[in-house]
């Protein structure tokens, strides 16, 4: 057996939630790549919603959209992850299975401009709200620099108080590992 990475663990936890037809969030686009994956997941009749507060970060990922053919079922928002409960359509309500989150900075883009731990920490509160029951929330959680190491106390303290009877929440991290490798956060509406 072969311990899986963290973004393929992501994956797989996505994989595991998200179905043909489901909605999906992309709650920090970046390039794209995220996107594009729960697009493929969600498939001709499902769509995904991206949120970026970065311009660049949007452009990229419609482009990398537009590159697989997938326009048809992606809407980008240049806002903040905290606005998901007013920017998706009330249609999706219930249908959310899967989100997905990778914290810190976009990578190519500039460092200064991180995401925050109370617009996160809103963003799944809303997720929770909006999620279709045995929905999952995947948090990828960069701590390698000052802002990341403050989000990853806030959203560690925060994560820990759920009611355990409105959502499993999952810890997922290689511990020998050196200079503040990512880790996963998963949280399983139930």
């Amino acid at each position: 057996m072969k311990l899986e990475r963290i973004l393929p663990f992501a994956r797989t936890l996505l994989q595991k939630a998200v179905k043909e037809g489901d909605v999906a969030v992309d709650a920090t686009v970046g390039n794209g790549h995220d996107t594009v994956f729960l697009a493929k997941l969600v498939g001709e009749t499902g769509h995904v919603y991206g949120f970026d507060i970065q311009q660049q970060a949007v452009e990229n990922t419609k482009q990398k959209v537009t590159e697989h053919e997938m326009e048809n079922r992606v809407t980008l928002f240049q806002k903040s992850h905290a606005e998901i409960k007013e920017a998706l359509p009330p249609s999706a309500f219930k249908r959310v299975t899967g989100a997905v989150f990778n914290l810190g900075y976009l990578p190519g883009g500039d460092k200064a401009i991180v995401t925050r731990p109370a617009s996160t920490i809103k963003a799944i509160e809303q997720l929770l709200e909006v999620m279709a029951p045995e929905g999952i929330i995947v948090l990828v959680i960069y701590h390698g620099h000052p802002e990341g190491a403050l989000e990853r106390d806030e959203l560690m303290q925060y994560v820990t108080t759920i009611d355990q009877q409105k959502a499993h929440v999952l810890q997922y991290q290689f511990i020998n590992q050196k200079n503040n490798p990512p880790f996963i956060v998963a949280i399983e509406k139930r």
